[in-house]
């Protein structure tokens, strides 16, 4: 890999540590220090996740733009500010409009670095992606495994920890991404004309995808939400619930490297892999409708950890591939809305199922969120397929 690369992976390392101290104990937090009900707790989760949908589409635009430097410095400065007003106010309704701010900072840093992930190392394909991906983990997993410990101490450090994470960020972004390259004016113009027509049906296709992508992401973030709240209801430490979680990060840190071997070995398309990601998805959720204890969350912690190894780091592929020159940051800021819009709707409609028909439902339409995108998935390139689109005289990319 080249050595910025290796820049980008330890910003994002750095980066997903200092959240992961907070996302994964938000519901814990609102709903049992603050005293507010699940389905408030949704609607908050829910204000930071629409300002990071917003965050996500304004930093896609500004890579085009500006580049990748100054918008990552942009949303660092933007996070950071609103992460120390929570160090020293996290009381109601302060957190409220803290979490929202630091949701639209931190939502202008993820499109601009995946697009220059893709920039530095296009003869990586898939490979780019996914080393970015398992730095997202690794951060998951060293951050959540403090996050706990730290909660059950004091509440009010996490606050306090994750601000600190975001001033290294701040270090390594000053000093690592100066010198990344990004697309040229002189390039966006002769893309313009090129691409117009294509670009439609490659957007198309792309919205199609992010659809499902979506709905995949609305389930899935019902581990951080109603069932982080569950479980706490059927006596697993808060301790235990964060291990999940490290044991999410740490199995993508040691498992995504030889699924990555095996996807090149067995020649496994990326529509193939995000259909088998889905799959898998079902069948963790079916096992945690089933579970009473630790031991059964774990085990459907494991399960929904190789579906996303699947999923998550494929869609960003897929996204490059179909980006017109001149629209990475575009097109790469469309599919980070898309998982942050799962994320903003999930808590909102958890939370609602949860407190009007209780888990067992929740489980099921969950379950068919995921059947509804198998289908969007199946579909997505059949206006691709018809038209053979073709970029710079080469198919980009297996869809």
């Amino acid at each position: 890999m080249p050595r910025v690369l290796w820049m980008l992976v330890l910003g994002m390392a750095v980066n997903i540590i200092g959240s992961s101290f907070l996302w994964p104990l938000n519901t814990i937090y609102i709903h049992n220090h603050l005293g507010k009900s699940l389905s408030i707790a949704g609607i908050v989760l829910m204000l930071n996740s629409a300002a990071n949908v917003i965050g996500n589409l304004i930093g896609g635009h500004l890579y085009d733009k500006i580049g990748g430097y100054k918008s990552v410095l942009l949303g660092i400065g933007i996070a950071l500010l609103s992460l120390t007003g929570l160090s020293i106010w996290n009381d109601w309704p302060q957190y409220m409009l803290l979490f929202t701010i630091s949701g639209f900072g931190t939502g202008i840093i993820i499109p601009a670095m995946y697009a220059m992930t893709g920039a530095v190392w296009k003869e990586g394909g898939r490979k780019a992606f996914n080393t970015l991906y398992i730095a997202q983990n690794i951060g998951v997993a060293i951050g959540t495994s403090l996050g706990g410990f730290v909660a059950d101490y004091s509440f009010k450090l996490i606050f306090f920890a994750n601000t600190i994470m975001y001033v290294i960020f701040l270090f390594i972004a000053l000093f690592g991404y100066r010198n990344i390259s990004t697309p040229t004016m002189e390039r966006k113009q002769e893309a313009l004309v090129a691409v117009i027509d294509k670009n439609r049906t490659n957007l198309q296709a792309l919205l199609i995808l992010c659809l499902g992508y979506l709905l995949c992401w609305i389930a899935y973030n019902q581990w951080t939400t109603t069932i982080a709240s569950y479980t706490q209801q059927i006596h697993i430490s808060l301790k235990q619930y964060s291990f999940l979680w490290t044991v999410n990060g740490g199995l993508i840190v040691l498992g995504q490297p030889f699924l990555n071997g095996l996807f090149k070995q067995v020649k496994m398309t990326l529509k193939m892999q995000m259909l088998v990601g889905i799959g898998i998805f079902i069948v963790s959720f079916l096992i945690a409708a089933k579970a009473g204890s630790f031991t059964g969350f774990l085990t459907a912690m494991i399960i929904l950890t190789i579906g996303e190894m699947f999923i998550w780091p494929a869609v960003p592929t897929v996204a490059f591939n179909l980006a017109p020159k001149g629209k990475e940051g575009t097109y790469q800021g469309i599919v980070n809305s898309s998982a942050t819009g799962g994320r903003m709707i999930g808590p909102v409609i958890g939370g609602l199922i949860a407190d009007m028909y209780g888990m067992t439902v929740l489980f099921i339409v969950m379950i068919g969120l995921f059947l509804a995108a198998i289908i969007t998935t199946l579909t997505y390139d059949r206006a691709l397929k018809k038209r053979k689109v073709v970029v710079s005289g080469t198919v980009r990319g297996q869809m």
